[in-house]
């Protein structure tokens, strides 16, 4: 099913950087995708057959589409009505539309078909190969050629194929095919045959082969020609589906016994200045459904490419190898496990690792294959990647069996980053978000903006496939200790799309350090889920720079309260059905490592608590290195080693109690403690050694002892950490006393009344207002009311502060300093006015240097001991200024208030 190129052609592929391609025109430097990406993700408008395209092939600007089908339509809201199209249509390269080029590919009994479409060197003769007796009523017999200027059969060229005709290959003077016919002209030819390129004589080429034929290339040099099918023996040599003949007499050059599974085939062959690549697909286990690149000096293999997923075509352009395929599980190469299905892919010619291009299609009708062909057309300098098979989706829309992609215009915003925010100790606050999804660019731009600012306060360059989107994170140092700030990210790609900002990320900042998430970041976690988000599905790694965030499965219940730690850390409920996290990255477990989690749970019905396993959304077949409860409570830690080893705890922890459990492994063996005490020991100190990814709430535990009826937790779980190293015994026990150590608590108070008071209209009350309003002269004051909680028992106020937002008229910042200070008088939101406003006292309980325009959030420390004082009651604060610039204020009825006005209020151990 390949649709070959002049050799001249073929060579002008893999040269990068010569910008010249035969029949292509110049070739610029794709526009704004990740290089060497050539093309960007986003699908164009491009009429559809109503069946199955089988073949492309491009000449002139214009794109020929063979396959099963009798009409084309407009693409989704697109002009025009249905046309016949009798398993034939071309159609413009840059606009999509169908041409004036008609052709009718019929047969007299059985359903006609074109499979295979190649141009001669000169690209003035399309060739067509399938199952059909005649084009346009000209009797052929499944081969036929075509004149491109008009459009018209060639009737001098008569070959006479016995059966369908699935591949072909062109030279100046010779046309290669292959397929399943068993004789050509009444001469034998088994699956492969050669004739003449102008009348379509039978060649002496011979190279028979036992099963259909699929595949026909030939080297860049003309002299040798690459088979593929699924065929076990060429001219009764044994070589199974890859063959290398004399390009004259089809004799054997080169064969590959045992070099391909036997259940497996090659569906297509492309080749390029340096090598050539097969696309291949497998039927049952123990397949070979990937891609194979093998160099042209001695036809041997440079790399395999083992993903599974049926490939049906493969395209190298310009350093790139682009393949159609319902790839489900690359895990053998280190990539994604067996899920979903990714139907278009791109990875370099010089390896496996696969590249940041990846739109895709569904399955589709027929056998559900997806996509099937591949073709680059050019027109007017800009190159279009065309895509045929039988989906009918494309990127999630409707459009069936065809489409296209250009090498300009990327339109496709990345998606909008999911970010949190976390601060344990003063003067720090770490952002984190995971990373957008760009079909068409792998390394994104993203900013950080704080308190609702203009300006970024970083910029981070991060890459991210449509597999893997890892953490990323800024930390803030210029934050002040007991104020709280607010964070938002966007991605931008290289063509400067721009996502839509990410929800905002809040945190305040401790006025001392937060004991327990302290020490286990001192203790080297390189993976730390604290459970503190409030939307699915980012589960922020808070360790102090692994990155190793993780992803929410089937909805888990967020922000469980209370946490197993002291503070206003929550933790996540799993339902112990369907629920659980996994891991992001995929990686591998050194012969030291410590699990940590706390837990809560009344199940009878056990389940996993954390474990490694070599999948992510489905079971995993190889897991250890976990910790889990039998249906009575027990607790199991176990590795396995060629045979399951555990520890396993005579109490049970089913008491509805929260729990620490922390299971570790390295040169002294297994050691299992819970509660902060030493439960068992085991003398192992091997594990599985695999690829994979670390899980809470549920994965695999077939084969293991006292397994649970169930492997997914029903509970709580809180504080989940794995560190690289075997934590000590008076570590796990320091952490187990830690999370009962008193921590701040933070409460944020909204305004309760607020409005403000001008002298420009001494009657009028603002107190509906959406505004506030500060100046010396002429007079603005603003007044604030908060109803203050106590504080709770055993602790003290330790940090106070104000926290406003400018709104979004011009100028509305200030260069003048504006005080806070209390209020003296009685007043009422509804009934002040400037009249008989109430009066300001003073000292200053805090004051803004300055604020500039646009509208953000600004705060200052108050006087703690002054506010103090006020717990429990409700206290009156104004906003005043002695200059002339007036600051414009969101007060709390303003939608795009956000909360402001807001008191932030700190309370710790005294």
């Amino acid at each position: 099913m390949r649709r070959s190129r002049r050799l001249a052609a073929a060579l002008a592929l893999s040269v990068a950087g010569t910008g010249t391609v035969m029949g292509l025109g110049l070739v610029p430097q794709a526009a704004a995708v990740t290089p060497p990406v050539a093309f960007t993700a986003d699908a164009l408008p491009t009429w559809q057959p109503n069946g199955v395209v089988w073949a492309l092939a491009e000449a002139g600007g214009q794109v020929f589409a063979g396959g099963t089908f009798s009409a084309v339509r407009p693409p989704a809201g697109g002009g025009g009505s249905e046309q016949p199209a009798v398993n034939f249509a071309a159609f413009d390269a840059a606009t999509g539309a169908p041409t004036s080029c008609k052709l009718s590919f019929t047969v007299g009994s059985g359903t006609a078909t074109v499979r295979a479409l190649t141009l001669s060197p000169d690209r003035k003769t399309l060739y067509a190969g399938g199952y059909f007796g005649a084009v346009n009523g000209t009797p052929v017999s499944s081969l036929a050629a075509v004149d491109v200027a008009t459009c018209t059969v060639k009737p001098g060229f008569r070959p006479a194929f016995a059966a369908t005709v699935r591949a072909l290959a062109v030279t100046g003077d010779t046309v290669y095919a292959g397929g399943d016919f068993l004789t050509v002209a009444g001469r034998q030819r088994q699956r492969f045959a050669a004739v003449d390129a102008a009348d379509g004589a039978l060649r002496p080429f011979t190279a028979n082969a036992d099963e259909p034929g699929r595949a026909v290339e030939l080297t860049p040099d003309g002299s040798k020609v690459i088979l593929g099918g699924d065929f076990f023996t060429v001219n009764g040599t044994g070589t199974h589906a890859l063959a290398v003949v004399d390009a004259t007499s089809g004799a054997l050059t080169r064969s590959y016994p045992g070099f391909i599974e036997t259940n497996s085939a090659v569906k297509d062959i492309a080749t390029d200045a340096t090598g050539f690549y097969t696309a291949n697909e497998g039927t049952g286990g123990g397949v070979f459904d990937g891609r194979i690149a093998l160099d042209l000096d001695d036809f041997g293999q440079r790399w395999r490419d083992t993903c599974l997923g049926a490939t049906q075509a493969v395209l190298p352009y310009q350093s790139v190898l682009y393949s159609a395929s319902h790839a489900h599980d690359c895990s053998s190469v280190g990539e994604f496990p067996d899920g979903r299905r990714y139907h278009l892919l791109a990875q370099p010619t010089s390896g496996t690792g696969k590249l940041g291009w990846a739109p895709d299609t569904n399955d589709g009708i027929g056998e559900g294959i997806g996509p099937r062909v591949m073709a680059v057309g050019s027109k007017a300098g800009v190159q279009y990647m065309w895509v045929g098979g039988e989906f009918t989706t494309v990127n999630g829309a409707a459009q069936q069996s065809l489409t296209r992609f250009a090498s300009t215009g990327d339109t496709g915003a990345p998606t909008v980053p999911v970010a949190s925010a976390v601060s344990f100790k003063p003067g720090e606050a770490q952002v984190r978000w995971r990373t957008s999804l760009d079909l068409d660019d792998s390394a994104l731009t993203y900013k950080v903006y704080r308190n609702g600012a203009a300006t970024p306060i970083a910029t981070v360059v991060a890459d991210s496939l449509f597999f893997r989107r890892p953490q990323a994170s800024s930390t803030d140092t210029t934050v002040e200790p007991g104020r709280s700030y607010t964070y938002r990210v966007t991605a931008t790609d290289a063509a400067g799309n721009a996502s839509a900002s990410s929800g905002t990320a809040s945190v305040t900042v401790p006025t001392s350090v937060d004991a327990y998430p302290d020490a286990v970041r001192a203790d080297g976690a390189e993976q730390y889920w604290r459970y503190d988000e409030s939307a699915l599905p980012f589960v922020a790694d808070s360790s102090a720079g692994g990155n190793q965030s993780g992803v929410h499965l089937n909805g888990p219940a967020l922000r469980q309260s209370p946490g197993a730690v002291s503070g206003a850390s929550t933790a996540i409920g799993f339902n112990g059905s369907d629920t659980q996290v996994y891991a992001d990255r995929r990686q591998t477990v050194g012969n030291s490592y410590t699990i940590e989690t706390w837990f809560k749970t009344n199940t009878t019905r056990g389940g996993k608590l954390v474990g490694f396993g070599n999948n992510q959304t489905r079971g995993s077949s190889q897991y250890d290195k976990h910790i889990y409860m039998t249906d009575d409570g027990r607790l199991v830690y176990g590795v396995y080693t060629g045979a399951t080893r555990t520890i396993t705890t005579g109490t049970a922890y089913n008491d509805n109690k929260w729990h620490h459990v922390v299971a570790t492994q390295g040169p002294g063996g297994m050691t299992l403690y819970v509660d902060g005490a030493q439960k068992g020991t085991l003398d192992v100190t091997a594990h599985e050694n695999f690829s994979g990814y670390w899980h809470a709430g549920g994965d695999s535990l077939g084969g293991w002892p006292d397994r649970p009826t169930s492997e997914y937790w029903a509970g709580r779980l809180d504080e989940t950490a794995v560190y690289p190293s075997v934590l000590g015994a008076a570590q796990v026990q320091h952490h187990y006393a830690l999370a009962s150590a008193p921590a701040d608590s933070v409460v944020r108070v909204t305004a309760a009344e607020d409005t403000y008071a001008n002298a420009g209209a001494p009657g009028t009350n603002y107190g509906t207002s959406g505004s506030l309003a500060v100046r010396g002269t002429s007079f603005y004051a603003s007044y604030l009311r908060f109803d203050l909680p106590a504080a709770p028992a055993g602790t003290v106020l330790k940090s106070a502060a104000l926290g406003v937002k400018t709104s979004t008229m011009s100028g509305a910042g200030t260069t003048d300093t504006v005080s806070v200070v209390p209020v003296t008088g009685a007043w009422t939101e509804g009934g002040t006015t400037y009249a008989d406003r109430p009066g300001l006292g003073s000292p200053a309980l805090g004051t803004f240097a300055g604020i500039p325009d646009g509208s953000a959030v600004h705060t200052t420390g108050l006087n703690t001991a002054t506010v103090a004082q006020a717990l429990g009651g409700s206290y009156a604060l104004a906003l005043s200024s002695t200059g002339t610039d007036a600051l414009w204020l969101w007060s709390s009825e303003a939608q795009a208030g956000e909360g402001t006005p807001q008191l932030t209020l700190t309370f710790g151990a005294p």
